[in-house]
């Protein structure tokens, strides 16, 4: 196949794509492979998670375009394109019971009305590989489930000439797929390997989570080895300063030690229109050949 390689990433907020297959991207990107994060939200409603920064009342008061120059400086790093879909963030309802979502956040739209703006950046750009979040969202922030009902919308009707005539011509992408880079699997791995070091573990917490939870485990179907790009990723997420300690849990893991026990990113392969087999190491297999 002689034709550029395009892949686009559909995230809920500016901060996900760099926490979500990061360095999968990075490393399409150094192939010459054409890659572009479509982004639903501004981050409008996200808290300040970073401790360094809180308390900050100019940050406070400019979220919004504090969050936009974070994704400016994320979009360089990884060397990824990015589009807003310019829906306002839905904010994580917390309590019990859970308070009413806001009026006119992403999370109330409908689905099929919202889906038309992801569609007409489909046909726009063109992408053969598409990735999201599966049903639950990766984790159920309203937001996330929501990316996750129009990207599905959009995959299908994106070459359907009959709808969204207004949005182009059609395309239709060939593979979509959930990211999956938090898995049990992957995280019981780092976690031994750095218990069996005498190293204080990050993930404990999390697997006694998982229990509580019940969390149903998702098939894993497609490993892209990217080890060489997890700096890459790293140095993409603290750009989201606001939303990321760079001393904080994310980055307790040391590089080498990631490297050598799970050196990939993971997938769901959840819709395919060509031919592969699994399990597969590349976003593009049943693609690239044909």
């Amino acid at each position: 196949m002689t034709e550029q390689l395009r892949l686009m990433a559909v995230h809920a907020h500016p901060d996900d794509e760099s926490s979500k297959g990061a360095a999968t991207m990075a490393k399409y990107v150094s192939e010459g492979v054409d890659v572009l994060v479509a982004t639903c939200t501004g981050g409008e409603r996200g808290s300040i998670l970073n401790p360094k920064l809180q308390g900050d009342p100019y940050i406070e008061e400019h979220i919004h375009e504090v969050r936009k120059k974070e994704m400016d400086e994320a979009r360089e790093i990884l060397g990824v394109k990015q589009e807003w879909l310019g829906f306002v963030d839905s904010g994580l309802p917390e309590g019990d019971p859970l308070p009413p979502l806001p009026d006119g956040c992403f999370a109330l739209q409908d689905v099929d009305e919202a889906a038309g703006r992801l569609v007409k950046l489909i046909r726009d750009f063109k992408p053969q590989v598409i990735t999201t979040y599966d049903e639950n969202g990766g984790y159920p922030h309203p937001d996330h489930i929501m990316t996750h009902k129009i990207t599905m919308v959009a995959f299908e009707a994106a070459g359907d000439p009959e709808k969204y005539p207004e949005a182009g011509e059609p395309w239709q992408p060939q593979k979509l797929y959930y990211n999956q880079g938090f898995n049990r699997p992957r995280t019981v791995a780092l976690h031994e390997a750095l218990l069996e070091r005498g190293m204080e573990s990050p993930y404990g917490e999390w697997l006694e989570r998982w229990k509580q939870f019940e969390r149903r485990e998702r098939t894993l179907t497609t490993y892209v080895p990217c080890a060489d790009f997890f700096e890459i990723r790293d140095k993409a997420l603290i750009a989201h300063a606001t939303q990321i300690d760079p001393d904080g849990g994310w980055f307790r893991v040391p590089m080498d030690l990631q490297r050598e026990v799970w050196p990939t990113e993971e997938y769901e392969l959840a819709k395919s229109r060509v031919d592969t087999s699994l399990p597969e190491d590349d976003l593009f297999a049943g693609i690239r050949n044909n």
